[in-house]
């Protein structure tokens, strides 16, 4: 595909100009920028579907293009599958079955009932089974759990087909991508290496621009200075000097500053007491369906604690459970002394998208001032409202617009903003990080480090896991919920060391009852070898011990504090633990091999 100065106007104010790119066979491209910045627009473009000013979107016959929308139409079809498996030939249906597992929906789900995550999931499906030359992500982790997201991850490595990606999702984009475009006020530039390199990239070019602007600066002023004291003397002459500093001043007049970063501030309300909520052995049923059984958590004061899990396992249950938002079927929750909680709702429930930001504000009993209709109450002190929408990035012009007129990432900033004006002590945030970019991403991070109260996150974003999290509850399903010390990477490393393995660790083999004979190498001795048998007769006594440091070194990682209260010896523990793991594997391949061998040769097995 190849772009040739692509310009797009929305309402007056270019979103781009003399935008272009060319992508080859095989491209694996992130393309990032600020939320607002066109990226979703840009895509679209690239997929046929917005139509630029000025400019053209050339495609070489013979070459497919298919693009993942955010709201897909599925309206004529009746189920899920037969929506996913439109424009397929006849018999590679299959392809949708296997997305459909690795992307946890189910095909067979009419339309007509299906929630806005079933049916992105499905948009998803429809694009991965028709194998397009070119593939248009955007945002395709949104509605996914880390189980799906991981699925994903390893069939964008395995795949030849070129794609580019827009995700917020930091370590998804790390591990796919080898090229770079950023949006940036309306520039599109790009760099041959991955996101990992973006960050340091961006940052260079944000000084280089910082040193040139200051340049620029200082040159006006000098000239600026010698127009006011020298031109009386010297008019005819230096007509061209004036006219040069007006060029300079008009150049200085057009450049676009860039965006500062969000002006978002978090402050605790009165101090909690050191215990936040204890729950012990609570359990949660609905009919047949089993929640949580058993559980126990003690949560202190500045813990930051995330739970993760498959979608539908009960997360927001268990989050509302701990929160006494519901009562357990049996168990007690016991909450300390202080608290004042502040809620992030996943579903955005909070806005109402029919009324503007202004009115989401101003109407929020919390916020509201008495008497005054044009300001809102921030941590106990009045703030007008279009001083305090700036605050997060939004310009007067969007405070009387329709929530409904917002992206994605906008309606997470506008619930931040009603979020962070009132004071608290305990932040539940349920899915905060879905459609932020990563400069507000970045923002969050550090406020919620530096929080004085205590956390309690839902996410799958594992970056953002791994930034923010010391506790980590995983929830299986049929009621398995296990405390972990860490985010999520130190948990992988300790059961799952691929992430997109299932959450589950996988069972060990049963060393008491060999395996099917391994096939014999060509040439092989009918008997075992005097080493062989030996290794053979010493290798349960490996395993055991293996077994039993192991166990060892489970019980100590099992204390959630550890990672908080002694860092060093976590991180020691963990890769102890790792290498005794691998070790242990290895040992059980030895013994089961010899076992099949020794039983096929006819020699007893001890």
């Amino acid at each position: 595909m190849q772009l040739n100065d692509i310009a797009l106007t929305f309402g007056g104010e270019p979103l781009f100009s003399d935008v272009s790119m060319t992508l080859h066979p095989g491209d694996r491209v992130a393309l990032v920028g600020r939320n607002g910045s066109g990226k979703s627009t840009l895509m679209k473009v690239m997929a046929g579907l917005v139509e630029p000013d000025a400019g053209n979107c050339i495609v070489p016959a013979g070459v497919s293009v298919s693009y993942m929308d955010q709201h897909p139409d599925i309206s004529g079809f009746s189920t899920l599958g037969d929506f996913a498996a439109a424009g397929l030939a006849p018999g590679e249906e299959y392809r949708v079955e296997m997305a459909a597992e690795g992307l946890k929906f189910d095909p067979s789900l009419p339309c007509a009932t299906a929630s806005g995550g079933e049916r992105r999931r499905a948009a998803l499906a429809r694009l991965l089974a028709q194998a397009p030359d070119l593939m248009l992500l955007d945002e395709p982790t949104n509605h996914l759990d880390i189980q799906a997201v991981g699925w994903l991850e390893a069939q964008l490595k395995e795949t030849r087909r070129a794609f580019v990606l827009i995700s917020h999702d930091r370590m998804f984009l790390r591990e796919l991508t080898r090229a770079t475009l950023w949006l940036d006020r309306g520039r599109l530039r790009r760099q041959e290496k991955g996101f990992g390199d973006f960050e340091a990239w961006r940052d260079r070019v944000w000084e280089e621009e910082d040193t040139a602007r200051h340049k620029l600066d200082r040159k006006i002023k000098s000239e600026a200075r010698w127009a006011v004291e020298g031109i009386s003397a010297r008019r005819k002459r230096n007509q061209g000097r004036v006219r040069a500093l007006q060029a300079l001043r008009s150049e200085r007049a057009g450049q676009i500053v860039r965006q500062g970063a969000a002006a978002m501030a978090l402050e605790s309300g009165p101090k909690s007491g050191r215990k936040v909520i204890e729950a012990k052995e609570i359990s949660k049923a609905y009919g047949e369906h089993v929640i949580l059984k058993d559980f126990s958590i003690k949560i202190l004061r500045r813990d930051r604690v995330a739970f993760v899990g498959p979608n539908g396992v009960g997360k927001t249950t268990l989050l509302n459970l701990l929160m006494k938002r519901i009562e357990p079927d049996s168990g007690t929750v016991t909450h300390g002394t202080n608290l004042v909680p502040a809620i992030f709702d996943q579903s955005r429930a909070a806005l109402d998208l029919d009324r503007s930001l202004w009115e989401n504000l101003t109407g929020d009993a919390e916020m509201r001032v008495s008497g005054r209709s044009d300001q809102v109450m921030v941590r106990g002190q009045p703030r007008h409202v279009v001083g305090y929408l700036k605050d997060f990035l939004f310009d007067e012009r969007q405070a009387r617009a329709p929530v409904s007129a917002l992206s994605g990432g906008e309606r997470a900033r506008l619930l931040l903003a009603r979020l962070m004006a009132r004071e608290s002590n305990l932040l539940v945030l349920d899915e905060p990080t879905n459609d932020l970019d990563i400069e507000t991403l970045d923002l969050l991070q550090e406020l919620l480090d530096d929080y004085d109260g205590t956390v309690l996150l839902v996410s799958h974003d594992r970056d953002f896991l791994d930034r923010v999290a010391t506790t980590t509850v995983v929830m299986e399903g049929d009621g398995r919920a296990t405390v972990h010390a860490g985010g999520w990477s130190d948990y992988q490393a300790r059961i799952a060391p691929d992430p997109a393995q299932t959450l589950r660790p996988a069972r060990k083999p049963d060393v008491k009852a060999p395996a099917a004979p391994a096939a014999r190498p060509q040439g092989r001795k009918a008997r075992l070898s005097f080493t062989e048998k030996h290794r053979l007769e010493t290798l349960p006594a490996t395993i055991e011990r293996l077994e039993a440091e192991i166990a060892k070194l489970e019980g100590l990682l099992a204390d959630p504090e550890l990672f908080t209260r002694e860092p060093d010896k976590f991180r020691k523990a963990s890769q102890a633990l790792a290498a005794r793991q691998n070790a242990l594997g290895e040992a059980e391949d030895e013994w089961l091999t010899l076992a099949a061998l020794a039983e096929e040769a006819g020699d007893n097995v001890t």
